[in-house]
């Protein structure tokens, strides 16, 4: 085990330099000015004032931060130790309704970063890095030990290393449409899932709307992690004229990201619970994707998560959705975490 406070002369040490001085470049990349106009005109009608602040961190990758999850199948008690050390804290020490103890995950009030760790085939990782809002949605779905667990959208594949450090599933599947998320899928599942478990997971590469006619009525537990606007990496386009065609063609993305909740919703069974979620700030492609589903289905449920975003209050910063069943992290000072929206929707068991 390599730890942090030698990492001036280890190879992760070196590994470490290399991120920095790629983290620096990145900062030095101009931001795409078509794409910034547009989320200024649309961001500031919808968030207010708030948008400031959220813009000066979007657009300043030297204070975005990085969440540090430990592998449970590979666990890292000497870097665990080092963390402390380091003043990294443990997050969500409130009390959530739904907290797995097998979880841990660790945060830095500064924006500084773990080396990542290289793929080697044979060897499983200890530690995942992540936006840590990205575990809102894992923990929202509330995963038991034994459940039929469907990921529809999973690359790169940082949700499920999530969900299967809250439970033992009975089944998991994760699919992905696009090819080259799917390598990025099936190597991460390699690098972080021991054999074992690995029986249990499924991959596919099937188009998500599809899904619910072939598995109809089929899991306890659905995650949408729906392809969408992704804010702070548009932000970083560097070809202006594609990022121009993202944006004529994202008022497309809603229609997609409905289609996908309407086959997911055919593949959960009767009282199971469904979790969708995406890392951009629109309302078009959050709330109001949501608030269409609940409109068009009598036996889909918004479940109240409100208590979600009380707990979580100091590790993040949420806007007002207007939704009992919604929660937006916005990123703010000494809380970068975001952009993500969380909403957790019920099937009943009448139609």
């Amino acid at each position: 085990m390599v730890l942090l406070t030698s990492c001036l002369t280890s190879p992760d040490g070196m590994m470490l330099t290399r991120l920095k001085a790629k983290s620096e470049r990145k900062v030095a990349k101009q931001l795409c000015k078509v794409v910034l106009d547009h989320f200024e005109k649309e961001y500031s009608r919808e968030l207010g004032d708030a948008w400031h602040t959220v813009r000066d961190i979007l657009t300043s990758p030297s204070c975005w931060q990085y969440a540090v999850l430990l592998n449970r199948f590979n666990y890292p008690f000497e870097l665990e130790k080092d963390l402390h050390l380091k003043g990294y804290h443990s997050l969500f020490q409130g009390s959530l309704p739904y907290y797995p103890k097998s979880m841990k995950c660790y945060l830095s009030r500064t924006p500084h970063r773990m080396p990542s760790e290289r793929h080697q085939i044979g060897n499983l990782k200890k530690y995942y890095l992540l936006n840590a809002a990205s575990l809102l949605p894992v923990l929202a779905l509330e995963l038991r030990d034994g459940e039929k667990v469907l990921d529809l959208c999973a690359g790169p594949g940082g949700k499920s290393i999530a969900l299967l450090q809250c439970a033992y599933p009975g089944y998991l599947h994760c699919n992905e449409y696009d090819s080259l998320r799917l390598r990025w899928l099936r190597q991460t599942l390699e690098s972080f899932i021991p054999q074992p478990l690995v029986n249990v997971i499924k991959v596919s590469e099937l188009d998500g709307r599809e899904m619910g006619d072939a598995q109809r009525d089929t899991f306890d537990k659905v995650l949408v992690d729906a392809p969408c606007s992704n804010d702070r990496s548009w932000l970083f386009s560097s070809d202006s004229q594609n990022a121009a065609c993202r944006i004529s063609q994202r008022r497309n993305l809603p229609l997609l990201q409905i289609e996908l909740l309407r086959s997911a919703i055919k593949a959960l069974r009767p009282g199971g619970l469904l979790v969708y979620s995406t890392c951009t700030l629109s309302k078009a492609e959050n709330q109001d994707v949501i608030s269409e589903v609940l409109n068009s289905y009598s036996n889909i449920m918004p479940v109240d998560i409100k208590e979600m975003a009380r707990t979580c209050s100091q590790d993040f910063t949420f806007a007002p959705t207007g939704q009992e069943c919604g929660l937006l992290v916005i990123p703010d000072k000494g809380k970068a975490w975001g952009p993500m929206y969380v909403a957790k929707l019920k099937k009943s068991w009448t139609s």
